[in-house]
């Protein structure tokens, strides 16, 4: 199932079932959750089958503006880094002050501040007078459905509500500058997320997803989750040992070789570039640069 959040009309925002090109809107089905963090925290098994096998003729998804999946999460996103091979060795290339050395022996957890997370098609803001080198990161985000703490490896898929695409768009001078790297990915509009979350039972676990960004139509990213070196049942439990994950909490799990500070000379993003992410099975987040 295909959950979104989106409106029919500005300002108005409902959730819904995304069935094809068109969406089901739940309140229509009888149910009255406030947004989608409380249906993530409060839908139990019965609910979402409910949801997954309601019939309706829904409304066309191209009269309908679709949101971040999460507009407002709870709680900062939690973020791996340097989680693919060949990414750990473009960025250790670009700044090994910054990135360390290879190889990556434990994972790298970082937090990612977002207030507002915007949906695919909305602008991401090129905030030109703090960064010149702004980057994106195309990344599978995980979903949690329940509070976990102490979660064994193998427990781990149990605790899984969904996934989605997330841009972890950096700035990369900022990023540098400051020795840590929590500013530099923060900024406002820097974690674009979308179209939907797919639930759990929708992807094999662990997932093993195509993964792709292009830039103004040209191919950048292409790569597959299952090249994770730190793989989802791994980083949920090590997390839990420390701390308790709340229900939605949102981990992006890293992303693959192919950004901008990875490439000679790069061409760090500019206002009226696009960045288009897609992961198989999820969907295309597609954001320009404003």
């Amino acid at each position: 199932m295909k959950l979104v959040t989106f409106e029919r009309e500005a300002g108005c925002e409902e959730l819904g079932v995304l069935r094809g090109e068109r969406v089901l809107p739940l309140r229509e089905l009888g149910f009255s959750y406030r947004d989608m963090n409380e249906l993530i925290e409060t839908a139990d098994r019965v609910a979402l089958a409910r949801m997954a096998e309601a019939e309706g003729e829904g409304l066309p998804l191209a009269d309908l503006t679709l949101l971040s999946p999460i507009p407002r999460p709870r709680q900062d996103v939690l973020c791996l880094g340097l989680n693919y091979s060949e990414h750990a060795r473009e960025a250790v290339g670009y700044s090994s002050e910054t990135f360390g050395q290879e190889p990556i022996p434990e994972p790298i957890f970082f937090s990612k501040r977002v207030s507002f997370s915007q949906g695919s098609g909305a602008p991401i803001p090129a905030h030109r007078d703090l960064t010149e080198k702004l980057d994106y990161e195309n990344e599978l985000a995980v979903i949690l459905g329940r509070d976990a703490k102490d979660v064994p490896p193998e427990q781990v898929e149990d605790y899984i509500f969904g996934y989605t695409v997330l841009n972890d768009v950096s700035a990369r001078d900022v990023q540098s500058r400051h020795k840590q790297w929590h500013f530099g990915k923060s900024l406002d509009g820097f974690t674009p997320m979308g179209p939907c979350i797919v639930t759990a039972d929708e992807i094999p676990f662990p997932p093993r997803l195509g993964i792709r960004t292009f830039l103004n139509g040209e191919k950048r990213q292409d790569s597959n989750t299952g090249l994770l070196i730190h793989g989802i049942p791994e980083i949920v439990s090590t997390l839990s040992r420390g701390m308790t994950l709340l229900a939605g909490t949102i981990i992006a799990t890293g992303t693959p070789k192919g950004v901008l500070m990875g490439m000679e000379n790069p061409r760090f993003l500019q206002p009226g570039d696009v960045v288009r992410c897609e992961i198989q099975g999820i969907g295309v987040l597609e954001n320009p640069i404003r």
